[in-house]
């Protein structure tokens, strides 16, 4: 897909992975879109990629729809999607609240496939269009002490796969990016610091030009850093072996 010119919503764009997504998208010519829960922080990104901020609480359930609505009144058109907003939760999962996974499970998975399904229809019509969902290898491999999160990303993992096949024909892309960690305020965000020395966080620059890459070659899946990719290959053809490795490894959540 052509990036030069082309309308981009970015979900979660006001720090961290999602500010230098706007950051290198806008170097590539799009038109951005910067969404943000924090509209001071969506503005700051905004100004500086020449875009416009919208602001929504996806942890509210009527948010998508004004996101949408806002989104798509700044340009009258979304072409490219790249849904990357989200929240984590770190430690055993029985001291988890029923609110807080309800409201995981909400922010990182049900509110970016009823974003879909707004911004949906425009592309189908145009027969052109990119949805570009940011998981997690957390969702294809499991992590000790991050079990409702890990569910909600294998999840968009099955959503995207789903619609790809279904919106094949279409001129509609969807592809996803699954990184291992990336160096951003989102582990300090979710109430534990990274602690494993396997794999060593990317930065998220690393991330964004990946994304600008998936979108404009159509990848249907980019995993961050590459060679992580082998942690799900050893789960699907040793899974013994791998969760022995996986059990010892996540010691630390249980005892910590």
């Amino acid at each position: 897909m052509e990036l030069g010119g082309a309308v981009v919503l970015v979900t979660g764009g006001s720090a961290g992975i999602g500010r230098a997504v706007c950051l290198e998208l806008a170097t590539a010519g799009a038109v951005l879109v910067v969404h943000g829960r924090d509209v001071l922080r969506a503005q700051d990104v905004a100004d500086q990629v020449n875009g416009v901020a919208v602001q929504a609480d996806l942890r509210e359930y009527d948010a998508v729809h004004t996101l949408a609505g806002q989104a798509l009144a700044a340009h009258g058109r979304v072409d490219v999607l790249v849904a990357n907003a989200g929240q984590g939760w770190s430690g055993p999962f029985v001291e988890m609240s029923d609110h807080e996974i309800a409201e995981l499970v909400a922010v990182d998975l049900v509110e970016t496939m009823r974003l879909c399904r707004l911004l949906l229809p425009g592309m189908i019509e145009r027969r052109t269009g990119c949805l570009l969902v940011v998981t997690s290898v957390a969702g294809r491999t499991g992590v000790a002490g991050e079990a409702v999160y890990a569910a909600a990303k294998a999840g968009l993992d099955a959503f995207a796969e789903s619609l790809r096949l279904e919106l094949a024909g279409t001129g509609v892309h969807v592809g996803v990016i699954v990184p291992a960690a990336v160096d951003t305020g989102f582990f300090s965000a979710r109430g534990r610091a990274y602690d494993r020395r396997v794999p060593r966080p990317v930065e998220p620059e690393t991330v964004a030009r990946a994304v600008v890459r998936a979108i404009e070659q159509d990848r249907a899946e980019t995993w961050i850093p590459r060679w992580i990719r082998l942690a799900a290959l050893v789960r699907a053809v040793f899974p013994g072996a791998y969760r022995r490795l996986a059990t010892r490894f996540g010691e630390s959540v249980r005892s910590g």
